[in-house]
């Protein structure tokens, strides 16, 4: 316990001191104050917004909108890697086009989007789906096709069915990887959700940091900022818990 507070402290250094230097430069007005307002006002700003409820619905719609768009890509992407892991068939026809388009950057798939489905709540789905199908299918796929082959034999030797083969052998083996293709379609998702917020939207983090933007308010595109991490730390945290039970259970089985 007292190492664990004891990193946890160490790892706080950083950003304690980051942010008292961020303090001094402003209120030394070493540049303009209109541009770098100091982390107390970014504070003040977070607490205001926050007890008039527009932050509060700004973190749940994009929330809402990650957790959509995350469902629907990371699904088919955990389809296309079991199904192309398992069959060299389908890996053959389907993975050549997969690793051409997963170097695509998502932000390039935006002005397309844009004409497909218009400035609505469909164009920030779809763009949340690309950034998350990628990650997920393709550590699906490599995790399903890295089980040692030895492990197989075993099965088969011991008299397994297909079947058995994938839910007690393939699966197990495979499932620390595509936890770790969740994590970083999770992470993805959040960033890309205030980019298409920025494009086009009228609620969640991204519309309010440009909101600020056009009013010249920095410390609302601050507080925009700081929530956005903060948010995404979370949730890479609690994908890494999920990862950590999901490796416990493998080594149980």
């Amino acid at each position: 316990m007292a190492r664990a507070l004891s990193i946890v402290g160490i790892g706080a250094l950083l950003p304690v001191v980051g942010l008292s230097f961020w303090e001094i430069a402003a209120r030394a007005q070493w540049t303009q104050s209109q541009i770098l307002v100091p982390p107390s006002a970014v504070f003040a700003t977070i607490v205001e917004f926050w007890q008039s409820g527009e932050l509060l619905s700004d973190i749940v719609a994009s929330t809402c909108r990650v957790l959509i768009g995350f469902l629907l890509g990371g699904s088919l992407g955990f389809v296309f890697g079991i199904t192309a892991g398992l069959d060299r068939r389908v890996e053959a026809i389907f993975a050549p086009t997969f690793h051409v388009l997963r170097q695509i950057p998502v932000i390039a798939w935006l002005p397309l989007l844009v004409l497909l489905a218009g400035f609505g709540e469909g164009f920030k789905i779809l763009t949340i789906s690309i950034a998350a199908f990628f990650p997920i299918g393709l550590n699906t796929l490599d995790g399903v096709k890295n089980v040692s082959s030895k492990y197989i034999e075993v099965g088969r030797a011991l008299c397994f069915s297909r079947r058995q083969i994938i839910a007690r052998i393939i699966w197990p083996a495979a499932l620390p990887a595509i936890m770790n293709g969740a994590r970083l379609s999770l992470s993805r998702s959040w960033m890309l959700v205030v980019a298409a917020e920025l494009v086009a939207s009228t609620t969640g983090i991204g519309h309010r940091m440009d909101w600020g933007r056009q009013l010249f308010q920095i410390d609302v595109v601050f507080m925009g900022v700081l929530v956005t991490g903060c948010m995404g730390l979370l949730i890479d945290v609690a994908v890494r818990g999920l990862a950590r039970r999901a490796s416990r259970w493998t080594e149980q089985a």
